[in-house]
Parts: C-alpha cells; structure tokens; sequence
C-alpha cells in the first residue's frame, strides 16, 4: 500500500482516494497506541510550525487539533478571529499571508464560508486542513467517524449507516457519505423531508423519514444535532416535535431488538436527537469518537508534514 497522500491538502474527504483514507485510517492506528502511553509525545513534527485560523466557533475541533499538533511535537500558533483585525475587514488572504510571514508550515483552518479553504489553497503557498467550511465538509471528523467504526466492529465495508438529523446544513453528513461511500458501506440519510437535500440520492444513499424504519436496518446510527444557528426559515413546528419523530431513546432501541453502534460528533443536545440515557449507554462509541480523533487528526498531519519534507529536501 502508498506510504503517501496523493493530495498535498485536506480540503474535502471527496478528492482523497479509498487508498489514502485507508492511508489515514492505518496510520491513526498506530498514533492511537502512541497517544495510550504513559509519554505520549513523539518528535515527528519538530521543525514544523502550524497555525491553527479558526474564523468560526470551536471547541471540540480546536482543542483535538491543538492536542494532535503538541503530541507530534509542532510549534502551534492560535488565531481566533473574534480578537482579530478580521473583524476591522481586514481579508482572508491578508489575514493568511500576515500568519505565513510568520513562517509557518501548515494552516488548519476553520470558516463560515463554503469553498475557504480551496480558495485559500490556490492563493498561499502553504499546506491547508480543512476543519470546516460553512455547510460544506468537515474532513477529519468524517475520517474519525469512520475509523471508530473500524475500532468498533472491525470494518467500514459492508456495514449499514444512517445519518439522522439536520442533513441540509451538516458538513459532517457530506464529509461522511463520501467516507463511508468510498470504504464499501451502505449509507441511508434520515430526518424530517424538510432537512433532506433534494438530490441526496444522486450520491448512492437511501433515504428514510421514519426513524423506527432506520435504525431496524442499520448497524450504525450517526445522531446529528439540529444546527439551529444555520437555519434561516422554520424546517419543523417545534423540537419537541422534532425528538418525538426523530430522537433516539432507548424505548426505540429496546424494540428493535438488536445491538447497534451509536454516534454522535457533537455538541450533543441532550433530550432532542439522543437521550442521556443513550448518549451514556453501552451502545455509545461517543467518548471513543473523542479520542479517536486526536489519533486521526495526528494521522493526517503526520502525513501531509512528511510531504512537505520531502519537497523541501
């Protein structure tokens, strides 16, 4: 197998081959065990400065970044563009070009405005990770869903998921159907018809508005948040409508009467799409979905550093 990337950025999971997801996938394998030591530090990104420019909100993705780039032992630079002359209409790439005079190796970069980081590529000689780009992909948490699966059941391939909730406005829907898509499983999106993208079809996946329905099919069942931040019109009548039809309680499980795997990238909204009941059950692969993705994260900046090395040697 390629001990290499074929892209030089993490703009999407829809330009990587299965080859580099496998890639990822393996090489998170082995960080795991690093980041599971009692010194959980490796050398690998010594001479190697990364900026994280998180232009939206973040905690989880921030800290899993900033926790990955320490353990590989980067020089880590923060900009949060609340505090930021971003805020004084300073532009992108001048806010960008301004960090790389700081001479820094690697831009992992988080935006409100789909398409960032691909513009953002093309304008500054730098090595770009997407950590979000409006409603269109988030790539390291696709790739840390996929590999807890893997952890969980052993492989991606042949496995059923579905993806409930606000599928209109999630990055993580898109960054998964591709993943799971290029690894051999079979995906079905569930939600209300309201937060169903029109043509979601068009990319292999079943669709499905019974919860009930889903879940008996699945083995894996990926509870989205309702990103009421992104919502502009009224998709539902109210949420507890909304976790009526579509949350996930463990009376639902019950009846099914078979184990399956539960996900959830997070923020969890408890009592909407998930009970606490079974956010914390044994079912859950949440808390390792946390993990898993400083291992992942690690991974996929491990990888993208060895070939900026190699251009520079």
């Amino acid at each position: 197998m390629s001990k290499e990337l074929s892209v030089n950025h993490l703009l999407g999971i829809e330009p990587l081959s299965a080859e580099d997801i496998h890639l990822i996938l393996d090489t998170a394998k082995n960080f795991k065990e690093v980041i599971n030591r009692p010194i959980k530090k490796v050398p690998s990104l010594r001479d190697i400065t990364v900026a994280n420019l998180f232009f939206e909100n973040s905690t989880r993705t921030k800290l899993s970044f900033e926790l990955a780039e320490k353990r590989l032992s980067a020089d880590v630079i923060n900009f949060s563009a609340s505090g930021s002359s971003v805020k004084k209409g300073e532009t992108l790439i001048d806010t960008v070009n301004n960090v790389l005079a700081m001479k820094v190796d690697m831009v992992v970069m988080r935006h409100p405005n789909p398409g960032a980081p691909v513009f953002l590529s093309k304008n500054v000689d730098t090595c770009v990770i997407n950590a979000g780009d409006g409603t269109h992909e988030h790539p390291t948490q696709a790739l840390l869903d996929s590999f807890s699966i893997q952890q969980k059941l052993g492989t991606v391939a042949g496995k059923k998921v579905v993806i409930v909730g606000d599928i209109l406005h999630s990055r993580v829907a898109l960054s998964n159907i591709y993943c799971l898509k290029k690894l051999g499983a079979e995906v079905m999106v569930c939600g209300p018809k309201t937060l169903i993208p029109k043509h979601i079809h068009e990319l292999g996946v079943e669709v499905s508005t019974n919860l009930d329905d889903a879940i008996a099919w699945c083995d894996v069942a990926n509870m989205l948040r309702i990103q009421l931040e992104r919502q502009k019109d009224k998709y539902f009548p109210s949420l507890r409508e909304y976790s009526n039809m579509f949350g996930l309680t463990k009376e639902r499980l019950d009846r099914i009467g078979k184990p399956i795997t539960v996900m959830h990238p997070g923020p969890i909204n408890r009592g909407v799409e998930i009970t606490s009941d079974v956010a914390d059950s044994d079912s859950s692969i949440i808390l390792e979905q946390v993990e898993n993705g400083v291992a992942v994260r690690m991974a996929v900046l491990y990888l993208l550093a060895s070939k900026i090395k190699l251009k520079s040697e």
